[in-house]
């Protein structure tokens, strides 16, 4: 079920920074963490699960199995990429029913024509504005609690202009969005004109190289948004980190201390091996 947590949040204005997480390690650390959401990046998940580009290739069933899982393994709210709700109407509706069951809090769904492609990378083409208004109508009557949120994403301001975007964000919280995210602003001016023109929980991409301007939680909550997803830092972070040590492996033909590694004994206690010890120690007893 949807987690209340997240919509109390924004109700009482208090700001949400989700991180990025994009496989069952990633989620666990989050989780760990004093975060308010855990958010789950299409791009992320569709590389480390297929290797290939957030470009429409990964199917509705591709990203609910390990979406569930996720929410199976985790206790904050879930903030989940749902595309363009993969296809049209009734793909919508399947789509909310099947998040919402997952356990998920708040989907994303964006207004490209499909295929669909990362909101930080050229060629994007949008449906127009009264398509994706009946997409938002539709998921909003799926839902079975008001917990769980629709988040309602435009790209329209890479190919269309800012002034096309701010419109769209207002039609789709009037479609009945509980959050509006304008995708790719590229200064804060817009992304000011966006926060003073749309008057609904706004939601912020702040994408490590991407087109929109990164800045801090304070000046985010101050300019009026509610939440914050930062998608790539994790498995930019993990794909560096990877590169360091496989690199220092293949020129010494062992781990040096030139690389810093999470230690084993921790990595058995963030999987919960203590949980799995303590039950074959108590069945080993028995017999």
């Amino acid at each position: 079920m949807a987690d209340a947590r997240l919509k109390q949040a924004i109700a009482k204005k208090e700001f949400v920074v989700a991180p990025g997480v994009f496989d069952l390690i990633s989620a666990l650390m989050a989780n760990s963490m004093d975060f308010k959401a855990l958010y789950v990046t299409g791009y992320g998940t569709v590389a480390s699960y297929l290797g290939v580009p957030d470009a429409g290739i990964a199917t509705y069933r591709d990203m609910l199995e390990r979406i569930a899982q996720i929410c199976k393994r985790t206790e904050l709210p879930v903030i989940a990429d749902a595309d363009t709700g993969y296809g049209g109407l009734l793909n919508v509706r399947t789509t909310v029913e099947g998040y919402e069951a997952a356990g998920v809090t708040a989907m994303q769904m964006e207004d490209q024509e499909f295929p669909k492609k990362c909101g930080h990378t050229p060629f994007r083409k949008v449906i127009p504005t009264s398509e994706m208004q009946r997409k938002i109508e539709v998921a909003a009557k799926a839902r079975k609690s008001d917990d769980f949120l629709i988040i309602a994403r435009t790209d329209s301001r890479t190919s269309l202009g800012i002034d096309e975007a701010i419109a769209r964000g207002k039609a789709y919280a009037e479609a009945g969005a509980d959050v509006v995210f304008i995708e790719s602003p590229e200064s804060e001016v817009e992304m000011l004109a966006v926060a003073e023109a749309v008057k609904a929980p706004l939601f912020a991409n702040m994408v490590n190289g991407g087109r929109t301007p990164l800045l801090s939680a304070d000046r985010l909550a101050e300019m009026g948004y509610s939440i914050a997803i930062h998608p790539a830092v994790g498995f930019l972070a993990v794909t560096r980190a990877l590169q360091k040590a496989y690199g220092d492996l293949l020129a010494h033909g062992e781990t040096t201390d030139a690389v810093d590694l999470y230690s084993f004994a921790e990595m058995n206690k963030l999987l919960g091996f203590e949980d799995i010890w303590s039950f074959e120690k108590e069945w080993a007893e028995a017999v």
